[in-house]
């Protein structure tokens, strides 16, 4: 079963189907997503806070990038795979960011990578898209820059921040980006923008209007009590459940009433 392209999420947005992306990292989990019928997996630098309990994405590397998506690529095999480019492999030019997305579906197996920002990274997705590397754009609130940001702010909330972000959101297509996530801006904004552009938009806490949205694995599934920003719907409370099964198990064990005879080789 060849993977979704691509040209596969271009006709779902055209034929007025939603795309559902999740964000994971391992293979347990993809096999998973993928059973649930996700049109795509980003294996996204939020793991340097998901799974390695970092306060922000700026911490991850390349290869914590590339060793995830690996996993996820065995993990599953019709979803299309996504991987980010992390901070510090494009802020020097084209060329750096040509070496590691290259390393990235080389060694990570995934379709195409995801880059921060606008005007900026045109260059950048240009060279790529030459290349034959399909890119993904990421615009409004950027997790890696955060520090610029001042935080986890809403962003385009003036006339002019959304002038500004309509015109990157333009210039990214122009160079050859094939979609775009929009993070953290209103409503509005995120509707406009998608009726401004030939390719689909994935938002996150961007609103209905765009043509799919993406949440992270972890999140939707309620694995963390203290996250909860206004933007996630919690699916499930599996914080709860976890903290449950392992009380359960470790009173098992120390009663004794745990490996009974079924869980044990007798010969």
């Amino acid at each position: 079963m060849p993977r979704i392209s691509t040209a596969g999420l271009r006709r779902r947005a055209a034929d007025g189907q939603k795309i559902v992306m999740v964000t994971c990292y391992d293979a347990t989990f993809a096999r998973l997503v993928e059973r649930a019928g996700a049109d795509a997996i980003l294996v996204g630098d939020s793991l340097g806070m998901v799974i390695q309990g970092h306060d922000t994405t700026v911490p991850v590397t390349l290869d914590d990038v590339i060793y995830h998506c690996r996993a996820v690529a065995r993990g599953c095999r019709k979803p299309h795979l996504v991987g980010d480019l992390p901070f510090g492999t494009y802020q020097g030019g084209p060329q750096d960011a040509l070496r590691a997305a290259t390393r990235l579906l080389k060694e990570g197996g995934v379709q195409a990578v995801k880059l921060e920002g606008g005007e900026r990274v045109v260059d950048s997705v240009r060279l790529l898209t030459e290349a034959g590397i399909p890119v993904m754009g990421h615009l409004g609130l950027t997790p890696q820059s955060v520090h610029q940001f001042g935080g986890w702010k809403l962003q385009g909330r003036t006339a002019t921040a959304a002038e500004r972000l309509l015109a990157d959101a333009h210039a990214l297509q122009a160079a050859g980006a094939y979609s775009l996530v929009l993070e953290g801006i209103p409503a509005p904004l995120a509707a406009q923008v998608t009726a401004a552009l030939d390719i689909p938009t994935i938002g996150i806490g961007a609103g209905p209007h765009c043509d799919g949205q993406v949440l992270v694995l972890y999140d939707l599934l309620g694995l963390d009590e203290r996250f909860c920003p206004r933007f996630l719907k919690k699916y499930a409370d599996l914080s709860a459940g976890v903290g449950e099964a392992v009380s359960a198990y470790a009173d098992e064990v120390r009663t004794g009433r745990f490996p009974t005879a079924a869980h044990s080789h007798e010969e």
